[in-house]
């Protein structure tokens, strides 16, 4: 593509992203809503990690309260950017604030607290080094802000994510948004829910959805080498060329996720350069999506990890959280047609 080509269709991919933020913004900036307590067909009979799903949700809440003071103060004479004290990691682009060091602090605490045999990944205490390997031990999954340039900024899109696994595979996730007002909670084997109320499952239109009436999501993240750029870049130009409804770039892979589950998008994926995801942007996502009846997994093989024994690519519960590649959607059909031309095959 010629020098030309790849800056109109990176100006028009900023242009959606932008427009995305602030459709959103409008669209969920809701006065009144109510979290309602857990669903009791999360807790009822035998389940297995009761205690922990209710801790979750009380330090999601918590965590989420610690993020509105400065989104409420943002951009008027109240706000003092010199509380945020951004300190950046690989680049300036990636990069986190005080709230997510202070929220990812006071959720491992109470987690060691209530669970003091239990292992814990979180981004802010992994930082750029690697991701610990996820065994057969009760963990939990931190990302403390997901979306953390959001914000930064003031974009409303951003939350917080808590992720549980149990023997080796993700099965509790909570998933709290503070500016748009909404709580996922999801169990394995017993739905996943926002704010009280079920997600429905892959059916009716969600099960028919095909590539060109699909809305596309996907985040270009910290790459910026020329062939990164490239790739990612033609990779939206082949989506566009083949026909889709729409493209977005919301800024929150775990919201991404979230959003494929519920119905507002239809596809996300990741994996085509360095923009490649870590295990706290998928763990809790992931039981949201396949508790709402998705098919999640990777776009392409990114190591020998990504596969079974059978060498076909891992997918739901046995998704592999270290990949750098990942396609959710909301019927296994669009999957692999959107996997298709994302990859130029």
């Amino acid at each position: 593509m010629s020098s030309s080509g790849t800056m109109k269709l990176t100006l028009a991919a900023a242009a959606a992203t932008a427009a995305a933020s602030f459709v959103c913004a409008s669209a969920f900036a809701r006065t009144g809503a109510k979290h309602e307590r857990l669903p009791p067909e999360i807790l009822e009979g035998d389940c297995e990690c009761r205690e922990e799903v209710t801790l979750a949700v009380r330090l999601a809440l918590a965590a989420g309260k610690n993020m509105t003071q400065h989104y409420d103060s943002k951009g008027t004479a109240g706000e003092r950017p010199e509380d945020l004290d951004i300190s950046t990691k690989s680049n300036d682009a990636d990069f986190a604030t005080a709230i997510d060091v202070m929220n990812e602090d006071f959720i491992s605490s109470e987690i060691r607290k209530h669970f003091p045999s239990h292992k814990i990944i979180g981004e802010e205490d992994t930082g750029t080094g690697e991701v610990p390997p996820l065994t057969k031990e009760a963990t939990w999954i931190i990302d403390p802000i997901d979306g953390t340039t959001n914000f930064a900024s003031g974009l409303p899109l951003s939350c917080v994510s808590i992720g549980f696994c149990l023997r080796g595979e993700p099965f509790m996730g909570v998933v709290f948004a503070p500016m748009t007002n909404e709580l996922y909670v999801a169990v394995r084997g017993r739905g996943a829910y926002r704010n009280g109320v079920r997600l429905l499952e892959c059916t009716g239109e969600k099960a028919a959805k095909t590539l060109s009436k699909a809305v596309v999501c996907f985040e270009f993240g910290y790459a910026r080498t020329e062939e990164g750029v490239d790739n990612m870049v033609n990779a939206v130009r082949r989506l566009l060329k083949h026909g889709v409804r729409t493209t977005r770039t919301l800024g929150s892979g775990v919201l991404d996720i979230c959003y494929v589950a519920c119905g507002r998008m239809d596809v996300v994926y990741t994996g085509m350069a360095d923009e490649g995801w870590k295990a706290w942007d998928y763990c809790a996502g992931l039981v949201v999506a396949m508790e709402a009846g998705c098919t999640m997994t990777h776009l392409q093989k990114s190591g020998a990890e990504d596969e079974d024994a059978t060498g076909n690519l891992r997918s739901g519960y046995a998704f592999n959280l270290h990949s750098k590649t990942m396609i959710c959607g909301v019927n296994e059909e669009l999957v692999e047609e959107c996997r298709a031309v994302v990859m130029g095959k």
